[in-house]
Parts: structure tokens; C-alpha cells; sequence
């Protein structure tokens, strides 16, 4: 199940975690809810897989550890998310859909 474009409008801001919005339910460690805004990581399908990090050419991604999430143990974190240039090409190889980029959304 990929992330939900329409986050912003289905769920509520339930905390900050390095400068982003976290978009809830959160309930750790097994619902980690939405992290960022402009560029949205839904935690809660992040598989780690790293491609985003590897591939954003203006390194909008940082690794954070999330122990015991039944997904994985570490996440692609928007730490840098308004240095995001739109090119979107972190949703397009991220392999389980978990990122949205929505320059409408600040």
C-alpha cells in the first residue's frame, strides 16, 4: 500500500522531529505515522532500501534509526526537505511507494 497523497488532509500533525511535521497515529515503535510535508516519508512502509538517499541530488534524505518497527530498523528521513528541488526522482525509485512530493504542499 503506497502513501497517502491526501495525508495532509486525512490525518492530523501530531509532533516535530528534526525541523518536519510528523502526521499521525503515532504509536511506537510500530506506527511511526507520516514524516515531513513538502517531501512526505510514510515510516510506516519505509523498507530502508536506500535508493531515495543514494539517488536525491541535494541530499534531502538522512538515515534515522527506528528500533523495533516491524518494516525496518532505520528510515529514510526528509531531514532536509526544503532543500528539495522537485525532480522527484525519490518517488520514483522508491520500491514500495513510501515517498510523496507535493509542491503545493509547504
Amino acid at each position: 500500500m503506497a502513501i497517502d497523497p491526501n495525508f495532509d488532509q486525512n490525518r492530523e500533525v501530531v509532533d516535530e522531529h528534526e525541523g518536519h511535521d510528523v502526521w499521525g497515529p503515532v504509536e511506537e515503535p510500530e506506527k511511526l505515522g507520516i514524516h515531513g510535508t513538502h517531501v512526505a516519508v510514510d515510516f510506516d512502509i519505509c523498507d530502508a532500501d536506500g535508493v531515495c538517499i543514494e539517488d536525491c541530488p541535494v541530499d534531502v534524505f538522512e538515515w534515522v534509526e527506528t528500533p523495533d518497527h516491524p518494516t525496518s530498523e532505520k528510515k529514510a528521513d526528509p531531514a532536509n526537505e526544503t532543500q528539495c528541488i522537485d525532480c522527484m526522482l525519490c518517488v520514483d525509485v522508491c520500491p514500495v511507494d513510501a515517498i510523496d512530493v507535493d509542491s503545493t504542499r509547504a
